[in-house]
């Protein structure tokens, strides 16, 4: 692909608050929106997070909890990336982030606490009080989301809207069951990226969610084939692992398109990012 000129790319930069946002740039092993007078870039959703309050968590609930935690950290995820939309082509009145970012994030965080409860108690757990968890804030512009991470599994996880940083404790923190499952472990993408033109900050960051998705996806498997195993040897590398990676090479193939999209130098070499995944 014929890389663009100079001019080109300054016309294609991402224009927030008055200022040409350059690229994104990897700060503290996540994205950071940099522009030329190093102003800090969009707010995002500041959310408390829930792995570090839950605690005795049934094993038999573990599966359920992981994916309602990878739901919240996707949420976050999203709205992040319209905050960053917003930040660039302001919409609407004064209490439109309020209202049509912060207010349905809540929402939807509301559903997910509940499942999460529910989870625990159809397991025999006591069901935990997780409502005051689904009020969201803003940030100072540039502070990355705090997110719940993948289980602990030594992989920091790709995190939201620049963040990258690994969730508050493990899966059902204080649960003797949830140590049984194997965890997944793959290859952090979002420590690896160059820079991130700003057009396409906002997908980007949708895709990073997608693969720690992914993994908590995995992990979920990992613990239902250790409550109920089924297959062979080799039924985890061929019906967890093996698909986790197919659809990692899908996401960061997204990625780099994204970035090679606006700027016409597209990073082929993120895909190897995608295998190896191990369970252990």
């Amino acid at each position: 692909m014929v890389r663009r000129t100079q001019k080109h790319q300054k016309h294609a930069a991402l224009k927030l608050g008055g200022v040409g946002v350059l690229a994104v740039v990897l700060l503290g092993g996540g994205l950071t929106l940099a522009s030329a007078d190093d102003a800090a870039g969009p707010q995002t959703a500041n959310c408390p997070t829930v792995r570090d309050k839950l605690s005795n968590v049934p094993a038999a609930a573990v599966a359920g909890v992981e994916q309602e935690l990878a739901n919240l950290d996707k949420q976050i995820a999203e709205a992040n990336a319209r905050l960053a939309q917003q930040a660039a082509n302001p919409q609407g009145g004064a209490n439109f982030i309020q209202n049509a970012i912060l207010g349905p994030l809540a929402s939807k965080r509301t559903a997910a606490l509940d499942r999460i409860g529910i989870n625990i108690n159809r397991a025999g757990g006591q069901r935990p009080d997780l409502a005051s968890l689904a009020t969201c804030g803003l940030n100072t512009a540039g502070v990355p989301s705090a997110v719940n991470g993948t289980a602990g599994n030594g992989n920091a996880g790709n995190g939201t809207a620049g963040n990258g940083t690994a969730g508050n404790g493990n899966a059902g923190n204080g649960n003797a069951g949830a140590g049984v499952a194997q965890r997944v472990s793959c290859p952090t993408v979002a420590d690896r990226l160059p820079a991130v033109p700003g057009q396409a900050a906002a997908e980007v960051q949708r895709e990073l969610a997608n693969l720690d998705s992914q993994i908590a996806e995995a992990n979920a498997r990992l613990a239902q084939q250790a409550a109920n195993p089924q297959g062979g040897p080799n039924f985890v590398r061929n019906a967890i692992i093996g698909p986790l990676e197919d659809r990692r090479v899908a996401a960061i193939n997204r990625i780099a398109t994204a970035i090679g999209r606006v700027d016409g130098n597209r990073p082929a070499d993120l895909v190897n990012l995608a295998r190896p995944c191990s369970a252990n």
